[in-house]
């Protein structure tokens, strides 16, 4: 998955964050943030979506353990403007709450859990995959309309982009790669009044041109997995997060999000993460091949 090995050009733009009196505040440097990714909130999601599905029960749950341990939730554009030279720090113990695709359980579900503690969250639309107008299909449950998307953004939530149609970026030609990013934003910016600061890599990839390609799209910072704390070093364009889903107990999510979960609680996801790598790799190399040989018939019988 994406962010596996920072890039000096990731990296550019969170250098030298100071505090407001151009002092290094005490978060400038040695901050570590859980950014915990969601995706489908409800008791019964649809079988594509279970394993990353979260019960509205335990979503609660999850969310008083945030409330109880004095955690501050913050957006993800709050978090890349802390983080750039010259803003504010971070305020103690943030933590960014994400939701991937739009699935509609985010408004039905974890709003109103949301809105009670008066927390802040992040939204990250597939715009082909939301109801309306640009539906193109291919969701793997029920998605929210843009008149959801609307009342979560009145309630607070930030919405980013997630791309059109949610494919594995890092496999796409340039020109589709940048319809795919550019159709999301103007889509967002349309129905919203405001074009998308952030944006969520589909399934986690990237690679060095796909977020290069994101920056120039005109986003401000993105989000991977690789499943481990966000911090400065990794860039703007590569901040990592830790996955929730249907499976994680309270106790190892309270450890996740205070930064002491044992090796034995994310091992199994990051071998899943090495693993997807060594064969999407090899899948790539094998298109390369073919795509090359292609070019070469081609010119030989011209």
């Amino acid at each position: 998955m994406s962010g596996s090995s920072t890039t000096a050009g990731a990296a550019r733009g969170f250098q030298g964050a100071q505090g407001p009196q151009g002092r290094q505040g005490p978060q400038a440097h040695g901050a570590r943030v859980p950014i915990l990714m969601y995706h489908a909130v409800g008791r019964r999601p649809a079988r594509a979506a279970y394993g990353l599905s979260v019960s509205p029960e335990a979503f609660a749950a999850q969310m008083g353990v945030l409330a109880a341990n004095g955690f501050t939730p913050l957006t993800t554009r709050e978090l890349g403007a802390a983080w750039r030279p010259g803003r504010a720090v971070l305020p103690p113990k943030p933590v960014l709450i994400t939701f991937d695709d739009g699935y509609e359980g985010v408004h039905r579900h974890a709003l109103p859990v949301l809105a009670g503690h008066g927390f802040r969250s992040s939204l990250f639309v597939t715009t082909g995959w939301l109801r309306g107008r640009y539906e193109e299909g291919g969701a793997l449950d029920a998605m929210l309309d843009w008149d959801q998307v609307r009342a979560l953004r009145d309630a607070g939530t930030e919405i980013g982009g997630h791309s059109h149609s949610h494919p594995q970026l890092d496999q796409l030609p340039d020109e589709r790669l940048r319809f795919e990013l550019l159709r999301c934003r103007e889509l967002v910016a349309d129905e919203l009044g405001r074009a998308p600061d952030s944006f969520a890599y589909p399934y986690g990839y990237s690679s060095r041109r796909v977020r290069a390609a994101v920056r120039d799209a005109g986003y401000a910072q993105a989000l991977a997995v690789n499943n481990d704390l966000a911090a400065r070093p990794q860039g703007p364009f590569a901040l990592r997060r830790v996955t929730v889903r249907r499976g994680t107990p309270l106790d190892r999510f309270e450890r996740m999000v205070e930064g002491a979960g044992t090796y034995r609680d994310v091992a199994r996801e990051r071998a899943l993460t090495r693993g997807y790598a060594v064969v999407r790799r090899s899948r790539s190399a094998v298109r390369i091949v073919r795509d090359t040989r292609a070019r070469e018939a081609g010119a030989r019988r011209v």
